[in-house]
C-alpha cells in the first residue's frame, strides 16, 4: 500500500482514470465482450461465442463498444473507484484500526457503488447494447445504429431507460470490487505471513500480482449478478412470454434461473474470471505502484 496522507488525495482521481483506460484498451474489452455474449446468449457455448465475436470483424468484434462507451466509463470509473476506495480505506484504517482486508473491502465496496451511480449505469447500458444488437442481423431484421437503440430508448423510457439495470451494476460493483479489494489484500497478507515479510516492507511485483490475480478471481462468485445486469440491458428482442415487461433484479434473476437453470446464471463465468484477474492486478496491484510514484 502507499503511504498514507492528510487529506484527499486527489491526485488517485488521475491514477484511477489512467489505470482503468489501459486496463480496458488491452485486455478489458475483449474479455468483457466474450463475458456479455456469453452471459446474453445463455446456450452458447464458449467456443460458440467466440465464433460469434469473431464473425462480426475478426479482431475488431472483441472490440465492439470500446469506442466511446468504454472509454467513457473507463476514464470515469476509474477515477472514482480510486479516489472513494483509497479515502475509506484510509479513514477506515485511521478512525476505526481496522485490518488491510477489511479496510480494502469497504473501500472496495464504497468505491464499485459510487461508481455504478455515478458513471456506470448509462455506460453499462450502451456497452451491452452495442454488444447484443447484432443478435437482430440473425434474425433477418436490420441492425440498428447503438445511437439510434439510444434514441429510442431516450424517447420510449427517458432517463430511467438509459439507466435500467443500474441497481444491478450497484450491487455488481459492490460486491465486484468489495471482493477484489478484499480478496488481494487477504491474499497479500497471507504471503507476507509464508514469506516472513513485515507490514512494513514492500512486497515483491510479483507477489502483487499473484496476490490480485487470486483476488479476481475468487471475486467471481457473483456472477449470477452480472447475467442478470446483462438481461436487464440487453437489446436482444424475445418472443418468449414468460420474459418481465418490466424487469427487476429479482424477477430477472427468477427468469434466468426458470429457462436456463443455475447453470445459466453462471454463464460467462470463464472470461470473467480472467477479466475479473487482469482487472485487480491493474486496479489494485499496479495502481499501489503509481499512487506510490
Amino acid at each position: 500500500m502507499a503511504p498514507m496522507e492528510k487529506g484527499f488525495s486527489w491526485s488517485n482521481i488521475a491514477v484511477g482514470a489512467t489505470m482503468n483506460m489501459f486496463e480496458v484498451t488491452t485486455l478489458g474489452q475483449p474479455l468483457e465482450v466474450l463475458k456479455t455474449q456469453m452471459a446474453a446468449n445463455r446456450s452458447q457455448t464458449m467456443a460458440q461465442a467466440f465464433q460469434t465475436v469473431w464473425s462480426r470483424g475478426g479482431i475488431k468484434g472483441f472490440y465492439q463498444g470500446l469506442i466511446p462507451w468504454a472509454w467513457i466509463e473507463a476514464s470515469t470509473k476509474g477515477g472514482v473507484l480510486i479516489f472513494t476506495s483509497a479515502e475509506i480505506d484510509k479513514y477506515a484504517r485511521k478512525t476505526f484500526g481496522v485490518s488491510g482486508t477489511v479496510a480494502g473491502m469497504l473501500g472496495g465496496i464504497g468505491g464499485g457503488v459510487a461508481q455504478a451511480y455515478a458513471t456506470m449505469g448509462f455506460c453499462t447500458c450502451m456497452k451491452t447494447v452495442e454488444i447484443t444488437r447484432h443478435k437482430q442481423a440473425s434474425a433477418g431484421a436490420p441492425v440498428e445504429s447503438t445511437f439510434k437503440v439510444f434514441m429510442d430508448i431516450y424517447r420510449r423510457e427517458g432517463i430511467a431507460g438509459i439507466n435500467k439495470g443500474v441497481n444491478a451494476v450497484a450491487l455488481r460493483q459492490a460486491t465486484n470490487w468489495g471482493s477484489r479489494f478484499g480478496f488481494a489484500r487477504l491474499a497479500e497478507s497471507s504471503l507476507r505471513s509464508i514469506k516472513g515479510i513485515k507490514e512494513n516492507e514492500k512486497l515483491g511485483a510479483l507477489d502483487k500480482i499473484l496476490a490480485s490475480t487470486v483476488g479476481g478471481a475468487l471475486a467471481t462468485w457473483n456472477q449470477p449478478i452480472e447475467v442478470v445486469r446483462v438481461e436487464m440491458q440487453s437489446a436482444i428482442k424475445s418472443q418468449d412470454p414468460t420474459r418481465p415487461a418490466k424487469k427487476t433484479v429479482l424477477n430477472t434473476l427468477s427468469y434466468i434461473y426458470n429457462t436456463n437453470g443455475l447453470k445459466g446464471l453462471y454463464r460467462g463465468v470463464a472470461p470473467r474470471i480472467g477479466l475479473g484477474a487482469w482487472q485487480t492486478i491493474c486496479m489494485v496491484s499496479f495502481a499501489d505502484y503509481v499512487k506510490a510514484a
